[in-house]
């Protein structure tokens, strides 16, 4: 079951997954100056590009493609995942490329899935950050929850909030199914039904409700499992006209309505330069150090460590 095999190896790292409802939401951007903040303040940092079929986290930050990727580990070309690790001209930061030239990729069997997410769990770096692919699929969703310390990434547009919910809804409900088991899940959840019309997939929150009150002893293992998720959550392109105040409010309705832990991480302006910094592939941090961006993405790194309480405050990390 994901979450519970490696647990000890996850003790040895942290690892951000990244995931956003739809594309153009900036989990890509987000990703890669997170970590080249935290590989600036000294840490030893990976960037993993599992947008299978579609990678390009490496414009971002700055890099040509890498000779080697994840398709080369999934096809046994090479051993070890750590084979496929590589180098960046910044210090202590590592990168991982997407597959490459593999329309097929994207589409994962279950046993390289699996094979992939041990292996990355295992992976000796302090921080692991992974840049999943847009939408609801099993395999994003799997890579999203290798950890119960998640961010989704949504712009303040209606469509994208409510891209991002079906996301959240989605990786709250494959984990009430990795609890309970698939034939568990689908005879609990049929009895719920029928106790309560509205007690189905679409209202998770019901579902979880009527479940505990059918069969108690599972729904208290299912809050108790839900209990240690803790998601994060970053308001992206945020004009002038915008309310600032929205990231918030989506993390309130989603702790009201899905019982989910869920922190704001702080909002990242709207910047037309952000589009040429990634025509010119240089990071955004290094070519425009002195913006509300930087500092909001400072910020951001901040407010992520200070949640974990475990690491100190990001310092002058750009400078």
């Amino acid at each position: 079951m994901i979450g519970q095999n490696w647990e000890s190896a996850i003790a040895m790292s942290h690892i951000w997954s990244i995931g956003g409802g739809k594309g153009g939401s900036g989990k890509s951007f987000l990703t890669g100056n997170l970590g080249i903040l935290l590989a600036k303040q000294g840490y030893q940092t990976l960037l993993i590009d599992v947008d299978l079929g579609a990678a390009n986290l490496h414009t971002i930050i700055g890099i040509p493609h890498p000779e080697k990727s994840i398709s080369d580990f999934v096809n046994k070309k090479v051993v070890t995942l750590e084979e496929t690790v590589t180098p960046t001209p910044i210090p202590n930061l590592y990168f991982i490329s997407g597959a490459m030239n593999n329309l097929d990729i994207a589409n994962l069997a279950h046993e390289q899935k699996m094979k992939l997410l041990r292996n990355i769990a295992k992976l000796p770096y302090e921080y692991i950050l992974l840049d999943l692919g847009a939408g609801t699929s099993f395999n994003t969703i799997d890579f999203f929850m290798i950890s119960n310390s998640g961010i989704f990434v949504t712009t303040p547009e209606p469509t994208s909030i409510e891209n991002i919910y079906r996301l959240i809804r989605s990786v709250y409900l494959r984990k009430i199914r990795q609890v309970l088991k698939t034939y568990d899940f689908r005879i609990l959840a049929e009895k719920a039904e029928r106790h309560n019309s509205r007690a189905n997939i679409s209202n998770p929150d019901v579902l979880l409700y009527i479940m505990k009150e059918v069969d108690p002893e599972k729904g208290d293992m299912l809050e108790k499992a839900l209990s240690t998720l803790h998601f994060k959550l970053t308001l992206n392109q945020l004009r002038k006209q915008d309310n600032p105040n929205t990231g918030e409010l989506i993390c309130k309705i989603i702790e009201r309505h899905l019982a989910l832990k869920m922190s704001f991480t702080g909002n990242i302006s709207f910047d037309d330069r952000v589009h040429n910094s990634v025509c010119k592939k240089i990071p955004f941090l290094d070519l425009y150090p002195y913006t509300q961006i930087t500092l909001d993405l400072r910020e951001c790194c901040n407010n992520l460590l200070s949640i974990h309480d475990v690491h100190p405050i990001l310092q002058d990390a750009v400078d």
